[in-house]
């Protein structure tokens, strides 16, 4: 076949007659293989994949497309459903954001329902604002975002208003059921505790440990230090300066803490009766032992006027409550021995004046008495029935006996009274 090209015809791929013959350069590539020395040799030439930088780009870019991600779960997607509902389970539960993402599905920003019943507890400060609430629910885990919260709270006609304290709610609730949950008191995590009027330090502490769950020893160690409290210091400790109310304490709360707001109410109570700091320890001393003398709350300014015009005449106060609690005693009733014992600085009848603190928790009544006495001219009193608290005033030793005599018979009796 006369026309037929030779092999370096093919591999060159021109004509043999128009390969030059001089040593000028060439105008395309220079091959820099020699070439072939036989059929196969060439046959393999012209099938063998080009060097990668020799591919065609049409961007400009000499490396190849990558492949997407998307069609690798995509097959893999397809692969788990061809398995059954198991698989599919799996998948969603392990992969559930790259699933959304193949799909072109949203990503859930939000749970359903009122929670999974795994308790969790939120703590709001006084201070924070909406942004910092809705980042504290996420971080618990009782919503899904901080964002869901946050664009709900935004979304509402009336401010939420949220009071500080500490909350038991659940996880993965929906940010309503969340909204929901935090405005509602009953959800709100709180110890309560009632301190009745006339308590003692030593029965407050106690109450206050079993509420709180606090160790009564941390609130021993705690009061001692009273003057940290603000308390004078020439009182001689923290008694009398605990206000007798209904508290609410959060789980979060130390021994101090606690025993700070009760002192802080007691300043709140006396600021409101104008009592001046100078005058806090004479005027608590006076209403604690009204507290503690008087039957009935009609006679707290009657107790008071005795006490006082006993001290204007430079009289013993005689008051047996103040030297019960010298001795740790409880009872109004004292022995000759220690209403004679003058090394009790409680002990008012062996003792001139005020004894040198408070010997219980005054409530406001006690101390409006003792800085609204009633006018009278008494210097005796006494409890006649101890079942309705009648006490007998009078102005003389006398008239005195008289009320005295009056209580022994009806002491006698009810012999089980307890006071």
């Amino acid at each position: 076949m006369a026309n037929e090209p030779s092999w370096d015809e093919i591999f060159s791929g021109q004509p043999k007659s128009s390969v030059p013959t001089s040593s000028a350069p060439l105008s395309g590539p220079v091959p820099t293989e020699p070439a072939p020395q036989s059929r196969r040799e060439a046959r393999e030439r012209q099938n063998a994949v080009p060097p990668r930088s020799t591919f065609a780009t049409v961007s400009g870019s000499d490396k190849r497309p990558p492949r997407r991600r998307r069609l690798g779960w995509l097959w893999a997607l397809l692969v788990i459903l061809a398995l059954g509902g198991g698989a599919c389970a799996a998948v969603w539960i392990g992969f559930e954001d790259q699933v959304r993402a193949v799909l072109g599905m949203e990503l859930p920003t939000d749970y359903e329902g009122t929670g999974n019943g795994e308790k969790a507890t939120v703590v709001i400060s006084a201070g924070d604002i909406g942004e910092d609430i809705a980042k504290s629910l996420e971080k618990a885990g009782v919503t899904m975002t901080s964002t869901a919260f946050y664009k709900l709270l935004l979304a509402q006609d009336t401010p939420a208003t949220f009071q500080p304290g500490s909350y038991g709610l659940e996880h993965e609730m929906s940010a309503q059921a969340a909204l929901d949950a935090l405005l509602d008191p009953a959800n709100r995590v709180v110890s309560s505790v009632t301190i009745p009027e006339g308590s003692t330090l030593k029965q407050t502490l106690a109450k206050l440990s079993e509420s709180t769950g606090i160790p009564l020893a941390d609130f021993k160690k705690a009061a001692k230090d009273y003057t940290s409290f603000g308390v004078p210091k020439k009182a001689p400790s923290l008694e009398g300066f605990l206000f007798p109310a209904t508290y609410d304490f959060d789980p979060d709360l130390t021994a101090t803490q606690v025993l700070q707001k009760l002192v802080d109410r007691m300043d709140e109570a006396l600021d409101a009766a104008g009592v001046k700091k100078a005058d806090r320890l004479e005027v608590l001393t006076l209403a604690s032992i009204v507290q503690k003398e008087a039957g009935t709350l009609k006679d707290y300014p009657k107790v008071s006027r005795v006490f006082l015009n006993r001290l204007d005449v430079d009289m013993f106060l005689g008051s047996d409550a103040t030297v019960a609690y010298g001795t740790g005693n409880t009872s109004i009733f004292t022995t000759k021995e220690e209403r004679a014992d003058k090394s009790n600085k409680y002990n008012t009848y062996a003792n001139h004046g005020l004894p040198i603190g408070p010997i219980a928790a005054p409530g406001d009544a006690a101390i409006d008495a003792a800085l609204n006495p009633a006018k009278g001219d008494w210097v005796f009193m006494v409890l006649v029935n101890g079942e309705t608290g009648e006490t007998k005033f009078s102005k003389t030793f006398a008239e005195h006996q008289e009320g005295v005599a009056e209580f022994q018979a009806w002491y006698a009796a009810h012999p089980d009274w307890d006071n």
